[in-house]
């Protein structure tokens, strides 16, 4: 018997018994005990794919048919897919993705960073097919967009296209009223947004422009800025505000399309005061006698206090002892509390003192 192997779609003979009569050198022939005959194919190609038939001489002749199936896995046509754009703002934006492969891939688009696309007034994670069209493209579409191309041959691919979008500088100010007193820190904000990134700088009230240097510490001025794709989060220090530094200042951002600048105004206001407290003054003594028992005795409530009369000579009390005018005990002197608003600190102050007096006299 004798046994030959042909390309059906061609009919191209392939071997017969123990020859191989192909051109193709990837082809080869093994059999065994003349009973099992089996056609090698090296490097399988997508040529290769189709129909085979096995002949077996006899008479009537046998034969057999098999297909092979050769499946590719996806690849990106670099020359029909977009590569990465610069756009101005407000223009129509296509992205296209062409890719091969068999089975015949499936192409989709998405963004790299995984947020949502505004597509057609619609908010989508995947858009399906080789095209991506943005209407009216804004800076909210700039980001890195991904083709990705599969067919259920390992490995995917994708390729990555970084979509750019030209506008002019826009600029907007937390707080355009500052207050400060004088010998305070004080930092003016100011955030812009443009691409091409913008130059940012700070004038004074005058015109002139504000330049610190970031190597030296202490300096009068400090300027700041962070990054944040096409935003740009900027900051102005002064330090210990004098007098000749309030007034106007400008945030100013340019690029090559464009400018704009705001005003920040900053005002006086008056320095904060310090109340000193009975508690506090009771705190700072008892601190005082600890350091110093023999010089400082004496502490908060066991002074004697003077009740002042409009008319007629003022009143004596002992040391802690209640009385009626909103009169406080504080340090070697006597102090008169004036305003409702200290009567209530008084009388608890004047309490306070009299549980201390009593605590000290021998029983």
């Amino acid at each position: 018997l004798q046994v030959a192997w042909v390309r059906v779609d061609t009919q191209t003979i392939l071997s017969i018994h123990h020859n191989v009569i192909t051109q193709n050198p990837r082809i080869s022939l093994t059999y065994n005990d003349h009973r099992s005959w089996y056609l090698h194919i090296r490097e399988v190609e997508e040529s290769d794919r189709g129909w085979y038939m096995c002949q077996v001489n006899t008479d009537p002749m046998r034969s057999r048919k098999g297909y092979l199936q050769v499946v590719v896995p996806p690849a990106i046509i670099e020359s029909m897919t977009s590569n990465d754009m610069v756009v101005r703002e407000g223009t129509n934006v296509t992205l296209n993705c062409k890719a091969k492969g068999f089975p015949e891939p499936y192409v989709m688009w998405r963004r790299e960073d995984g947020d949502e696309m505004a597509i057609s007034g619609e908010n989508v994670n995947v858009v399906d097919g080789e095209i991506l069209h943005i209407t009216k493209v804004s800076r909210l579409h700039m980001a890195a967009y991904l083709c990705v191309a599969s067919n259920g041959v390992p490995p995917s691919i994708s390729k990555r296209v970084q979509l750019r979008v030209q506008f002019p500088p826009m600029l907007s100010i937390p707080n355009q009223l500052e207050g400060a007193y004088v010998g305070q820190d004080v930092v003016l904000e100011c955030h812009t947004e443009a691409y091409p990134a913008s130059i940012n700088y700070w004038t004074t009230e005058r015109g002139d422009m504000i330049i610190s240097d970031t190597s030296r510490t202490g300096d009068k001025f400090e300027t700041m800025s962070r990054n944040t794709g096409y935003t740009k989060y900027m900051s102005l220090k002064i330090r210990n505000v004098g007098p000749a530094d309030f007034g106007s200042y400008r945030c100013v951002a340019k690029n090559s399309l464009g400018e704009t600048d705001g005003l920040i105004k900053l005002d006086e206001i008056p320095a904060p005061t310090t109340i000193l407290t009975t508690e506090s003054l009771y705190n700072n003594r008892s601190k005082g006698r600890k350091a110093n028992k023999k010089h400082d005795p004496m502490m908060v409530g066991d002074y004697g206090v003077e009740e002042w009369k409009e008319n007629g000579p003022s009143i004596r009390h002992p040391p802690g002892a209640f009385h009626n005018g909103a009169v406080c005990p504080t340090a070697h002197t006597v102090t008169v509390c004036c305003g409702v608003l200290f009567l209530l600190h008084c009388l608890v102050s004047a309490l306070t003192s009299q549980l201390q007096y009593q605590r000290s006299q021998p029983r």
